[in-house]
C-alpha cells in the first residue's frame, strides 16, 4: 500500500475512515480480501509469499495497515513488514500497547510505516531512520512511503478528496473515494521527493494510481469502522496495466 488517507474521529458515523492503494509487483502472489480461514478473525487480503497483510481488520473493530519506506539508500533487509499487521490483528494488545512494544523490535524489520487502530486509539510507528511512534489526532492524515503526514503531492491530493467527501456528508457511498484512488495525475518535478530511484521513476510513481506491466497498483481499498466495532471494507483489484480483476465488499459486525 503506497498512498493512504485516513480520518480518525472526524466523521459523525465512522470512527476510522481509510482509503488507500497498494502498489506491488504483479507477479507477487496475493489472495483477495476475505475472512481468513485460520480462526484468527482477520478480514484482509493476504500476501501469499510472506504470509502477512498490508491492510486488514478484525472482529473487534481493530485495523492495521503497513507501507514500505521508499529510500533505497537505507538497508532493505529484515523481517517482512506484512507480519507487523497480521501479528497485531492476531494478538490481544491495544494499538498503543502494541506500538510501544514494537519500539524495541522495529529495527529487525524492513523499513516500514505501521498504522494501528482500536476502539480508543490510533497510532503510527516507523523504524527509519530510527524507531518512533505518534498518536494522530482527530482529523484527516496522509501516509505514503515516507513518515506520517509527509506532504507528497499524491498523498495531499488524496487527503483533500477525503476531506471533501466528509464535508459533503459522505456516508456509505464510497465511489468518490475510489475515484480519487484512481487518479493518474503525475505531478511537477519541483514537487517530487528524491528517494534515490531517479527522476523518471519518481515521475511514474507520483500518481495515486500506478499503471504498469510488471509493477503497479494491485488493490484499492476503503475501510469504514464505526464506534460499535462494525463497519465495512471494500477492495477493488487490478492486474497489469490497470486491468480490473474484481471487487469485494464485506460487512463487519
Amino acid at each position: 500500500m503506497c498512498v493512504v488517507a485516513f480520518a480518525w474521529n472526524a466523521h459523525p458515523r465512522w470512527r476510522l475512515l481509510l482509503a488507500g492503494n497498494r502498489d506491488e509487483f504483479h507477479a507477487r502472489p496475493t489472495a483477495a480480501l476475505a475472512a481468513w480461514d485460520d480462526g484468527s478473525g482477520i478480514v484482509a487480503g493476504r500476501d501469499l509469499e510472506a504470509g502477512g497483510t498490508w491492510l486488514g481488520v478484525d472482529g473487534r473493530g481493530r485495523c492495521a495497515l503497513v507501507t514500505n519506506v521508499r529510500d533505497l539508500r537505507a538497508p532493505q533487509d529484515g523481517l517482512s513488514r506484512g507480519l507487523l499487521a497480521s501479528d497485531y490483528l492476531r494478538g490481544g494488545e491495544g494499538a498503543a500497547m502494541r506500538a510501544r512494544a514494537l519500539q524495541a523490535d522495529a529495527p529487525a524489520y524492513r523499513p516500514f510505516n505501521l498504522l494501528l487502530a482500536d476502539a480508543q486509539e490510533c497510532t503510527w510507528t516507523g523504524n527509519l531512520p530510527h524507531p518512533r511512534m505518534a498518536h494522530p489526532g482527530p482529523g484527516v492524515h496522509v501516509l505514503s512511503n515516507a513518515q506520517l503526514d509527509t506532504p507528497w503531492p499524491k498523498a495531499v491530493a488524496l487527503g483533500a478528496a477525503l476531506r471533501r467527501w466528509i464535508d459533503a456528508g459522505g456516508d456509505d457511498d464510497f465511489a468518490p473515494l475510489f475515484a480519487a484512488l484512481a487518479d493518474e495525475t503525475r505531478w511537477p518535478d519541483a514537487r517530487l521527493p528524491d528517494t534515490g530511484i531517479g527522476l523518471e521513476r519518481e515521475r511514474w510513481l507520483s500518481s495515486a494510481f500506478i499503471r504498469g506491466d510488471d509493477y503497479g497498483t494491485r488493490s484499492s481499498t476503503v475501510v469504514a469502522l464505526d464506534r460499535d466495532g462494525g463497519g465495512v471494507i471494500v477492495e477493488a483489484r487490478w492486474g497489469p496495466m490497470g486491468v480490473p480483476l474484481g471487487q469485494s465488499r464485506l460487512e463487519l459486525r
